[in-house]
């Protein structure tokens, strides 16, 4: 089995990503749209999360990978989406025009509804994992992506411009429209590797504290990132006018909180028994915490 690394997981995700988009009988250029995204780039993080946590578990990854190629198509319709121009109206998405400036906007929105279907099509049919835990990854998916996770998130961040939120609210946007995902990324390898109550609630905790993180990480580097680094324009929250972590608690206040959440979840790990090796999920937190782009 292959040495299980951060670069050689995504390296594995990448290499099979990509062949579940093939061509249709149909005479359209859709596929196209699709996987322009898809190898938009990025560091594949939620899947990589998916298949470090099932490691972790002394699970086979191999058992997730369906599971965590689904989660990469599902996060990157969100961002098709979210470049629209009814929604970010971004230009650049890692440094290449989004979606909507190659393919047109009307084929961008059916790319991403394509990627969301596909991604259920995907996990329907693993042959690897037992029927019961599939039905259990696949309510876990819905939910996360649906009204209640990411795209509700998506609903009340968009409520929510043009006038001041409280940080009660902003919690609620980023543990569902950005968390959500990465809850799923942890909690699916649970229901994968069955792993024990305990076990379950302090991961559970775990990607909770490490959704804020990446979102609280965004809103400082959207202020003060390095645009060639990120791969599009700093001050897009302002721009959109929306409240921030930055914007509520200061550049100073929002490190601090950053912080606060990373010795949250470091603790977490902390506590698994003494049969799980952590290691790797702390290096995932380092990276949340220490990430330029």
């Amino acid at each position: 089995m292959m040495k299980v690394t951060m670069s050689n997981l995504t390296v594995l995700i990448n290499k099979n990503l990509y062949q579940y988009i093939q061509s249709s009988p149909l005479d359209t250029d859709l596929e196209e749209s699709m996987m322009y995204s898809l190898k938009a780039g990025g560091k594949r993080i939620r899947p990589v999360l998916l298949l470090l946590t099932l490691d972790m578990l002394n699970e086979d990854y191999n058992k997730g990978l369906q599971s965590a190629l689904a989660l990469e198509m599902i996060h990157t319709y969100s961002l098709i989406h979210d470049d629209l121009p009814a929604m970010d109206n971004d230009d650049y998405r890692r440094g290449k025009l989004t979606n909507h400036k190659v393919f047109g906007e009307w084929k961008a929105i059916l790319a991403g509804d394509a990627l969301l279907t596909k991604a259920f099509e995907l996990i329907s049919n693993d042959t690897i994992i037992e029927d019961v835990i599939k039905v259990k990854v696949i309510q876990r998916l819905a939910k996360a992506s649906g009204h209640i996770g990411m795209v509700g998130g998506q609903t009340l961040d968009m409520q929510s411009e043009n006038q001041s939120v409280t940080l009660d609210t902003l919690e609620t946007i980023h543990k569902t429209k950005t968390g959500a995902l990465l809850n799923f990324s942890v909690m699916s390898a649970v229901d994968i590797a069955q792993a024990d109550s305990v076990t379950a609630d302090l991961l559970n905790t775990f990607s909770h504290h490490l959704g804020l993180m990446f979102q609280i990480k965004d809103d400082l580097l959207d202020v003060y990132g390095d645009e060639q680094k990120l791969g599009k324009a700093v001050g897009s929250d302002e721009t959109n006018h929306k409240s921030t972590y930055v914007s509520l608690l200061g550049k100073n206040g929002t490190e601090k909180k950053l912080k606060h959440h990373k010795d949250l979840a470091l603790g977490c790990l902390k506590n698994l028994p003494n049969q799980y090796d952590p290691s790797k999920l702390v290096d995932i937190v380092d990276l949340f915490y220490s990430r330029d782009h």
